[in-house]
């Protein structure tokens, strides 16, 4: 399943998508809780992503490095790295993995940079 970072940390006009997201994650979690062994659920959550739905709010340059710096790697994310934790979350390599909330966020939910 997929969600948001703006779960983890208080985001201005997020309201909507943060409680719908909120639920997916507190939903994944009791379904993981419910089918284990036999079927594995986790979330991914990333930041804002380099996509097509990012679109206008990646429309410039001031807005692109606007966002970039936002995240303590100083980058916004792209879709190939989503995809490759689904990957990881799908295969065999991931098969020790349930009921967790993977925050691919550039940093975002967990560190705060100071300059």
């Amino acid at each position: 399943m997929f969600s948001t970072v703006a779960v983890k940390i208080g985001m201005p006009f997020h309201t909507s998508v943060a409680s719908a997201k909120a639920a997916i994650e507190g939903f994944a979690r009791s379904l993981a809780a419910e089918f284990a062994p036999r079927i594995r659920v986790n979330v991914i959550a990333p930041s804002l992503t380099d996509t097509p739905l990012a679109k206008d709010l990646l429309s410039s340059e001031q807005k692109r490095q606007g966002s970039a710096d936002r995240h303590p790697l100083k980058r916004i994310g792209n879709s190939q790295e989503i995809a490759q934790l689904a990957i990881h979350l799908l295969s065999d390599e991931g098969s020790w993995m349930t009921g967790q909330i993977f925050r691919i966020d550039g940093g975002m939910s967990s560190i705060r940079t100071f300059k």
